[in-house]
C-alpha cells in the first residue's frame, strides 16, 4: 500500500534523510521532502514542526523525522497535538509505536543507527496497525490532554 510520507531532518541527518527519501520513492510511496536540503547547520525544531504540521493538515499520512539522536526532533514533532511521534531504534519499538500508541511519525537517530536498521524500522512501522481496544482511550488522552483527569 502506498502512503504519503513527510520526511525531514536537520543537518546531522541530511545524508540519511536523502537516502531514505529516495528509497521510499523507489518502493512506491509519495514522499514529501520537507528539508533540510544540505549539510549546513540548521535548527532541528524547525524541521520537526514541519513534519508535525504535515500530519496535522493531512498533507501526509505518516512522517519520518531524523536528527543526530532523534530526541530533539521527536520533541518538536510532538508539540503538534495531532502528531504522535515515537523515537525508535529497532523494528520492535516501531511496531509497538503503531500497535499501542497509533504513532503517525517515527523519529530516528542518524548518529545511532545505520541506514539498513532505519529502513527496517520504517518498513515495520508502515506495515503495522493500531490495535485499538484498551489503547484507544490512552491515545485519545495524548491527542486531547484536556481530557486527562490528573
Amino acid at each position: 500500500m502506498s502512503h504519503r510520507i513527510a520526511i525531514a531532518s536537520d543537518h546531522a541527518a541530511y545524508a540519511m534523510k536523502s537516502e531514505l527519501a529516495d528509497w521510499l520513492r523507489e518502493i512506491g510511496h509519495d514522499v514529501i521532502d520537507l528539508g533540510t536540503n544540505g549539510p549546513e547547520s540548521v535548527d532541528y525544531p524547525d524541521y520537526g514542526y514541519r513534519v508535525g504540521k504535515a500530519i496535522a493538515d493531512r498533507t501526509a499520512d505518516f512522517g519520518v523525522a531524523i536528527c543526530g539522536s532523534g530526541i530533539g526532533i521527536s520533541i518538536a514533532v510532538n508539540r503538534v497535538p495531532q502528531a504522535r511521534c515515537a523515537l525508535v531504534s529497532e523494528p520492535l519499538s516501531a511496531r509497538l509505536a503503531r500497535n499501542h500508541n497509533d504513532a503517525n511519525v517515527i523519529a530516528l537517530g542518524a548518529r545511532l543507527i545505520g541506514i539498513e536498521m532505519a529502513k527496517a524500522c520504517i518498513v515495520t512501522f508502515l506495515n503495522s496497525t493500531f490495535d485499538g481496544g484498551r489503547h484507544q482511550g490512552r491515545v485519545d488522552k495524548l491527542t486531547n490532554p484536556e481530557r486527562n483527569p490528573a
